[in-house]
């Protein structure tokens, strides 16, 4: 017969915090640059939002290379961007199996290893946050994890496969910072509405053993990756004429700050890394055409690394993704500069 077997009780997640705090410095920075980000998402600001970087983040010292290399742009380009480092350590699979990222393996070829893949999880997006001054995105894939790493983040994400469950709709719900609801992987537009609208209400249900009851989170918005059909197919939904139905219905009158980041890669690219510059570009010219879609594009989700493309778990390829292909270093940058000049 199946069965579970408990293999060791796990640090609550305020000891890990203790063991491994952020200094009372960057508890101050978070606050001003936490105020940004929902600036920008509401459009007070005029900035929009860049959500960078690997696919998975497998190995800290590739992905702090690149975390470093982004700050360097960051100010650059400040006076148009939040950028928001993309620090994903734990990865949703189709099937269940393979690879499920830092926090199941802190080592990308070794065993699953839950506790030192806890620690390597904050560790990365810890020290990200000490070496870039940039705070961390990552996916919420376990509503409990949340609660190790809720200090560090500026962003987060409800994945496709996610955002029809219950329970992650109530805890992004009681998340302090944004929340991008993303469509589910058949499309679904009215899916992710729901999802956004029972992320904005005041919910009641258990967490980690206890009762809790959520204010809403205002920030939860819609996350575009595009989907795939029931004949197998990749689908976008980017194009204007999407957007443009999107924005009747998705309106303020019954969501708070509607908004909208457009994922360039996933089903929306076919997982063709380097579509994901003239992705960007379209969405940009849609914007020009169309007041309405101007404002309610509120940022990107860039996939990026080092190099262009994806390898094998022992590719032995230095910032080279082991997951999804992801557009290089090089070319990032000058999409980055592009679209700042074109805003």
């Amino acid at each position: 017969m199946p069965k579970m077997n408990f293999n060791r009780r796990l640090p609550i997640p305020l000891e890990i915090r203790e063991e491994m705090p952020l200094s009372p410095r960057l508890v101050e920075a978070k606050r001003v640059f936490d105020a940004e980000v929902a600036r920008a998402l509401t459009g007070e600001s005029g900035k929009l939002l860049l959500i960078v970087g690997p696919c998975s983040a497998d190995r800290e010292d590739s992905v702090l290379a690149y975390a470093e290399r982004l700050a360097a742009v960051a100010e650059k380009v400040g006076d148009r961007f939040v950028i928001i480092p993309r620090v994903y350590t734990n990865k949703p699979r189709t099937k269940g199996t393979g690879y499920k990222g830092l926090l199941h393996q802190p080592n990308p070829e070794g065993k699953p290893d839950l506790l030192a893949g806890i620690k390597a999880t904050r560790g990365m997006h810890l020290h990200v946050i000490e070496q870039t001054g940039l705070f961390t995105a990552d996916e919420l894939l376990y509503p409990y994890i949340y609660r190790f790493l809720f200090d560090l983040l500026a962003y987060v994400a409800i994945g496709a496969r996610s955002v029809e469950n219950q329970e992650h709709r109530q805890v992004a719900s009681g998340i302090e910072v944004p929340v991008g609801m993303k469509n589910p992987t058949g499309g679904s537009t009215s899916v992710m509405l729901n999802s956004i609208y029972a992320a904005q209400q005041s919910q009641n249900f258990v967490y980690r053993n206890w009762d809790v009851t959520s204010t809403g989170n205002p920030y939860a918005h819609a996350v575009l990756r595009g989907y795939k059909g029931l004949d197998d197919v990749n689908y976008p939904n980017y194009h204007y004429e999407y957007l443009e139905r999107l924005a009747g219905v998705y309106t303020a009158d019954t969501y708070q700050n509607p908004a909208v980041i457009i994922d360039c890669n996933h089903d929306n690219s076919g997982k063709r890394p380097l579509e994901q510059e003239r992705i960007c570009l379209e969405v940009l010219e849609s914007c020009k055409r169309n007041a309405t879609i101007k404002g309610l594009i509120r940022g990107f989700m860039i996939e990026s690394y080092l190099e262009d493309g994806c390898q094998p778990l022992d590719g032995g390829v230095f910032g080279k993704s082991i997951t999804d292909p992801c557009l290089g270093w090089d070319k990032t940058e000058r999409l980055i500069f592009d679209l700042a000049e074109r805003l």
